[in-house]
């Protein structure tokens, strides 16, 4: 791991395979944007914060997924520091029996051993009709991007640098992905067409890059999505139930579902696209011996 300068006061956490910017109070003091998955990032960034003798003062989340807010808890408890996440994610993530809401097919012993260090306690609720919000002493301007998740943010520090979260991936990331999360697809494709608005002077990427203009990479997650939905629609024959559909996507994308939490995951990914097609008419389905059947329309 190492830390990256991005512009001014605005660094961020490389940790192999996610960005994790933080903007810096003064030379001991910092506040994270995110801070990472528990585990294989936990004990490099914790190392790095050491090392550069820094202290969290808070940390800012832009949406309650495990590899964004897995060290929240923790870094709490270490460092008494604020958490600042908009409103419907941090109740999602305060408890498990919150989270089992989500995650529908886990049971809650398996949701406290996979995801239980999502689970921790917001300071500062931010609100969907906020624009900026101040956290010791320094503003931060706020931009809702809602579709990834349900209340996704994207978070612009002082120096004019944009932190995207997962609200687009970078090239190398659609290089690799397979079936790409959105937990509402046509909500995530409207965020993506409002970040044409955004003008800073840095964009930072979760997964991962830093640019300086995203005009074309707001093109190319649109038509990345967009692709990923055919792809899933060609699978699809008439009279499929979503049992089979999941059946062939796996086969043709070449997924593994091998455990409980392998197949909760698929079913994640995957049920976005279909109600994805079935809102925009691609899809019909019908009820037919108390099973939900799909048809090509």
């Amino acid at each position: 791991m190492k830390i990256k300068e991005v512009k001014g006061n605005t660094f961020c956490i490389d940790t192999g395979r996610t960005y994790i910017p933080f903007y810096k109070i003064n030379d001991e003091e910092i506040i994270m944007l995110d801070s990472g998955l528990a585990k294989g990032e936990r004990q490099g960034i914790e190392k790095l914060l050491v090392d550069n003798n820094f202290k969290i003062s808070a940390i800012i989340c832009t949406h309650a997924h495990v590899d964004h807010i897995g060290n929240n808890t923790y870094f709490k408890n270490k460092y008494n520091c604020i958490i600042a996440m908009p409103t419907y994610e941090a109740m999602l993530c305060s408890s498990i029996v919150n989270l089992k809401g989500y995650y529908s097919m886990l049971t809650l012993t398996e949701i406290r051993e996979q995801f239980g260090d999502m689970v921790c306690e917001t300071d500062i609720m931010i609100s969907h009709k906020q624009s900026y919000m101040e956290v010791c002493g320094i503003k931060f301007d706020v931009f809702h991007t809602p579709g990834h998740s349900a209340a996704h943010i994207c978070i612009t520090t002082p120096d004019e640098v944009c932190y995207l979260g997962d609200a687009l991936v970078s090239y190398e990331t659609m290089r690799g992905a397979k079936l790409p999360y959105a937990y509402i697809v046509s909500e995530d494709l409207k965020s993506k067409n409002k970040l044409y608005a955004l003008k800073c002077s840095k964009y930072i990427v979760a997964h991962k890059g830093i640019y300086e203009n995203i005009t074309e990479l707001i093109g190319a997650n649109l038509e990345f999505y967009k692709a990923i939905s055919l792809k899933v629609y060609e699978v699809i024959e008439d009279g499929m139930t979503m049992d089979r559909i999941r059946s062939a996507v796996t086969k043709n994308f070449n997924l593994r579902i091998d455990t409980m939490a392998r197949y909760g995951l698929i079913e994640r990914l995957l049920r976005p696209y279909i109600e994805y097609l079935s809102e925009t008419g691609s899809l019909i389905f019908q009820i037919e011996d108390g099973l939900i059947k799909y048809w090509k329309s």
